[in-house]
């Protein structure tokens, strides 16, 4: 079992106490605020869903919204919540969408699940589906130790710099990679949050 699927078996047996954390705040109406500005059309790809609190805000504002998640009881409940959205299984690693599809792609908190070596064609995906000048916002735990947490997750770190770097590989064009302490978003955890157009 590879880190992604054992991190999927994680929260599909405990779906019913992440989708009450994962439901209680949109990081989209947070921190998404760049994002917003920089989209030059209506159409995002919500990567890593869960059950749908970036969606619904992304559907409050009134842009062509769809999610992508690879825990079947995330999507249940991001169905019953956000109806004005679409909603697909899948793995971000194979993207099932055809090329162009999407102005803005949203990874919060969602790519940092994918094993380091899988990080470059995973971003080559992100970059294939965006149309001519989309925008990426991905946001990962910062650090170098990676690794599976108590509750069995697997969770890669990324510095800024090596974040900075693996854009450019996977052809984009950083408009601003930034780190935030922890105690800056409520978390354990420093972050690097990253946005970035197809070049």
């Amino acid at each position: 079992m590879d880190e992604v699927a054992r991190t999927r078996s994680i929260y599909e047996e405990h779906s019913d106490a992440f989708v009450e954390k994962y439901r209680s705040e949109s990081i989209a109406e947070r921190f998404g605020e760049p994002f917003f500005e920089a989209l030059q059309g209506d159409r995002v790809l919500d990567v890593g869903c869960g059950p749908g609190s970036d969606a619904e805000t992304f559907a409050d504002r009134e842009y062509d919204v769809t999610g992508l998640d690879v825990t079947p009881s995330f999507l249940e409940s991001a169905r019953t919540n956000v109806p004005a959205a679409r909603f697909s299984l899948g793995d971000m690693r194979h993207l099932p969408f055809d090329s162009s599809t999407f102005d803005g792609v949203w990874a919060c908190a969602s790519l940092l699940h994918v094993p380091r070596e899988d990080v470059p064609a995973t971003l080559s995906e992100f970059a294939r589906v965006l149309a001519d000048g989309g925008h990426l916002y991905c946001s990962l735990k910062r650090g170098d130790e990676s690794g599976f947490d108590a509750d069995g997750r697997f969770f890669e770190r990324h510095t800024a710099d090596a974040v900075a770097s693996l854009l450019v590989g996977a052809g984009f064009e950083p408009v601003h990679v930034e780190t935030a302490a922890a105690e800056e978003v409520a978390s354990r955890d420093g972050w690097v949050q990253a946005l970035a157009r197809v070049a």
